[in-house]
C-alpha cells in the first residue's frame, strides 16, 4: 500500500467516526524520505488529506516509508521510534504524542 493510500484510509476512518478527532485544530504533515510531503488538516472534527505543503504544519513528522507503514500499522510505538531516532519531531510536541492515540484509535 502507498503513502497515500494509508493517509487516505486514516482520514477516511476519522471522517467516519469523528469522536476521536474533535477539538482537534492541527496541520500534521509527514516527510516521507523518497515519498515526499504528506498533510493531514484536522479541524472542526473533520480530516482532510493533501500530498505537498499546502498548509503550514503544526507537528512535522520525518521517517522512512518502512517506519511510516510500522507505524501506521500499529507495529512500531512513536515515543520509541523518536527516542531511537527512527522518527523525528519538529514543531508542537504535544500534537505527537496525540497522534500515538489517534493511531490506535483509527490505524
Amino acid at each position: 500500500m502507498s503513502i497515500q493510500e494509508a493517509i487516505t484510509q486514516l482520514t477516511d476512518k476519522m471522517n467516519r467516526e469523528p469522536g476521536g478527532i474533535q477539538g482537534i485544530d492541527a496541520v500534521y504533515q509527514f516527510d516521507i524520505e523518497g515519498s515526499g510531503v504528506h498533510q493531514v488538516r484536522l479541524a472542526g472534527g473533520s480530516a482532510e488529506y493533501r500530498a505537498g505543503e499546502e498548509f503550514d504544519a503544526d507537528c512535522i513528522l520525518t521517517m522512512s516509508e518502512a517506519n511510516f507503514a510500522r507505524l501506521t500499522a500499529g507495529k512500531l510505538n512513536p515515543t520509541t521510534a523518536f527516542m531511537t531516532g527512527k522518527l523525528k519531531v519538529k514543531g508542537d510536541l504535544s500534537l505527537a504524542v496525540r497522534l500515538q492515540s489517534l493511531l490506535k484509535k483509527y490505524g
